[in-house]
Parts: structure tokens; sequence; C-alpha cells
């Protein structure tokens, strides 16, 4: 089965550190949690409490307590959501967490549901297991980053500030193969 540590180092390589991009429609980001879509978050205390001191966002990589609470956050809220741990191949569980990350679990799970035939209700269950961990993970890599590529170009079809990210979305769903 799936390793939880293995897909969310893979997903670290890809996601920066902070950032706050006034075109980015989550706002300020850390290691990819957007403050729009996790107000609540307990990090967001401690960035907030470390962007007044010096060296900031510098100063944030030496917080071992924030990087636990990305992790949990990512365990929790994206890794569980798209069942990791009982998927079986390594690298489908890492494809599929890693965009659930970057475009929300539920439409990550729609893809995949999509990509093995099931029904796309953006909930992994039982059935859509099943097919997952049947599939051979060559051809499901394959047909999963040309559904994550084609939702890139709707995005940046609707939202024409987004298209500075296109590239590197493509980049990261291409080095996942």
């Amino acid at each position: 089965m799936a390793k939880f540590d293995e897909a969310y180092q893979a997903t670290m390589t890809a996601e920066g550190g902070y950032a706050n991009d006034p075109q980015d429609p989550g706002g300020e980001t850390y290691k990819g949690v957007s403050r729009k879509s996790h107000a609540k978050w307990a990090g967001w205390v401690m960035i907030d409490l470390l962007k007044q001191k010096p060296n900031f966002p510098e100063n944030l990589r030496n917080s071992g307590e924030l990087e636990l609470e990305v992790k949990k956050l990512y365990e929790v809220n994206y890794w569980h959501k798209v069942q990791g741990d009982d998927i079986k191949d390594q690298d489908i569980a890492d494809s599929i967490f890693d965009f659930a990350v970057n475009v929300g679990p539920r439409t990550s799970a729609k893809l995949a549901q999509i990509s093995v035939g099931a029904e796309p209700d953006g909930v992994i269950g039982p059935l859509t297991l099943k097919k997952l961990n049947a599939d051979n993970p060559r051809a499901f890599l394959s047909v999963f980053a040309i559904s994550k590529i084609s939702r890139y170009v709707r995005i940046c079809e609707q939202r024409k500030e987004s298209r500075k990210y296109f590239f590197g979305w493509v980049r990261r769903t291409l080095e996942g193969l």
C-alpha cells in the first residue's frame, strides 16, 4: 500500500515556500496551503508571528512546528480524502494526492474515477479503489496526466491570469509519469 510520507515528500518538491502573488486566486500561500482555502489553519498564526521577525520569509524554514502543521493539514485534508493508504501503487497514490493538493481532493478524485471508468462523484470509495488497484499503473498515469492537463487548459481559458502557471502545472504533471 502507498505511504503518505513518500507522497508528501514528492509533492513538497513541487510546492514552493511562501508566496503572496496578487494574481493567485488562493492569495497568500505557504507550501501550497492557501490562506483563502484554509483561513483557520493553525500555521497562519505561526506565519503571522514570524512575519514580524527578521529574515522573513526565510525564517519560516526554521520552524519545525510549522512544518508539522503543514504535513498534518496535507495528511488529513488531502491524503485521507483520496484514500491514499488504500491505493496499492505508490505512483498512482502520489499522482492523485499531488493533484488534490493543486486543485482539491474532489476534483482529483473525479478525474481519477473518470480515468478508471468509475462513476465520477468526487469520492474515492470501495468501487473506485478496486478499479484503481486493478489498473495498469502506467496506463492510469498516462490517462490521468492527460485529464489533468485538460483541466489546466480549462482553468486558463476561464481565467487568463492563470496562464502564467500553466507550464509549471504541465511540468509537474509530466514529472509524475
